[in-house]
């Protein structure tokens, strides 16, 4: 007998029937002996119709006071889960973040568990009872009701296995798995039996949906094995996420071939080569609240440097204004931008002990035309961006490269 944490997301109980198709599943797992404890999101769209009935009242809503809205979703789902499990002939009970005391800080919208009380749990399991938890919510120390962030139910699920000690956090989703790459790019991608959470980290990071990057790394801290299933299929044994050691085969290479079309890159042009010009650029950019990813600098013989970074591009234009406001005071000859990139990348733990990785992707994209704008790397995952339009091409030539097409 295992004790297993189930989460199931917005399309997984996104109408009446489909919640009693939970129930039925959550039955046969209790027909096995296991306890069960299911953390399930609002009903597919009700986050977003309850954020925009804040919105109609005011365009700048209270975050306190969204939260209270936004967490409702939840409290609807577990009751209604509740119900058609004890309609399975089980015993079944709700509990909304705040009843368990999913403890988090006050950061509304976004805030962060800090620590989650298991006795009430506990004793519900021991009774034989399944337990349905809402996802995505918590309460801070003064009792405010808070929320996590997009995607927030799959982190709720993987603290609730970390506190737990659970044998297992199991993911339903719309998707069977986590594949070499999206199969709607390249039809030959394959679902993996498993992969390491550094892997699947370096997936969520780099553009993979699959998974929300804070439960990814949540699960990794705390070492909770996570599968991702589908809850749309009966049979599969989907993918299983866990510490690299539990692989006992050959590490492959390459495990993945990532890809985010959202990239823009910016360049600030003939900027003199002194210390803390790097700063004085991001700083406001930082200050503007825009996140950056890969920076580049190149120092050029006349003594200024041309300084490359990318941003998302929903950020791009925000950006562009901040840096024609810096650019007199860094004494940048001028600022250019694009925001037709995109970024490819291979991800494999396997990078670790073969060399010439690089090289051979590098050789790859060049053989097909495709021009190399910046390139990242850390010890598992190469990262280029490229033009956008060559993005899909990009993906289908590396992930034949690399032998991801051949079961």
């Amino acid at each position: 007998m295992a004790l297993i944490v189930q989460k199931y997301g917005g399309t997984s109980v996104g109408s009446t029937e489909r919640i009693k198709n939970v129930a039925k599943r959550v039955a046969r797992w209790k027909a096995m002996g296991h306890d069960v404890v299911v953390v399930p999101s609002a009903m597919s769209g009700e986050t977003n119709r309850l954020i925009g009935l804040a919105k109609e009242i005011s365009a700048t809503p209270s975050p306190r006071e969204l939260d209270v809205i936004a967490s409702t979703g939840e409290q609807v789902t577990i009751g209604l889960l509740a119900m058609a499990i004890q309609e399975e002939g089980l015993k079944a009970k709700s509990y909304t973040g705040s009843q368990v005391r999913v403890l988090t800080d006050s950061t509304f919208t976004k805030a962060r568990i800090l620590q989650i009380d298991d006795e009430r749990m506990r004793k519900d399991l021991a009774e034989g009872n399944v337990v349905v938890v809402a996802g995505f919510q918590g309460a801070d120390e003064n009792g405010n009701i808070t929320t996590l962030g997009r995607g927030g139910s799959d982190t709720s699920a993987v603290a609730l296995a970390a506190a737990l000690k659970a044998d297992e956090c199991q993911i339903y989703t719309d998707v069977d798995g986590v594949y070499t790459t999206d199969p709607r790019v390249v039809p030959e991608a394959r679902k993996l039996d498993t992969i390491t959470f550094e892997e699947m980290l370096e997936m969520a990071s780099l553009g993979s949906k699959v998974l929300q990057i804070r439960s990814v790394e949540f699960a990794g801290k705390y070492k909770v094995k996570l599968r991702v299933l589908s809850s749309f299929q009966d049979e599969g044994e989907g993918t299983l996420i866990t510490v690299e050691d539990d692989k006992n085969m050959e590490q492959p290479i390459i495990s993945g071939i990532a890809f985010n079309r959202d990239e823009a890159k910016l360049t600030v042009l003939g900027v003199p080569d002194r210390p803390g010009i790097a700063y004085q650029i991001l700083g406001p950019i930082a200050d503007a609240n825009i996140d950056v990813d890969m920076i580049i600098q190149n120092v050029g013989v006349d003594g200024t440097t041309d300084f490359s970074f990318t941003v998302n591009r929903s950020e791009y234009t925000k950006a562009m204004a901040v840096l024609e406001q810096v650019k007199q005071h860094v004494g940048a000859r001028e600022i250019v931008g694009d925001n037709k990139t995109c970024k490819v990348s291979a991800v494999g733990v396997g990078m670790r002990s073969h060399p010439g990785v690089a090289s051979q992707m590098f050789r790859t994209l060049a053989e097909e035309g495709i021009n190399i704008q910046m390139i990242s790397t850390s010890e598992i995952k190469i990262s280029v961006v490229i033009d956008e339009k060559y993005l899909e091409l990009a993906v289908r030539i590396l992930h034949k490269t690399f032998g991801l097409d051949q079961a």
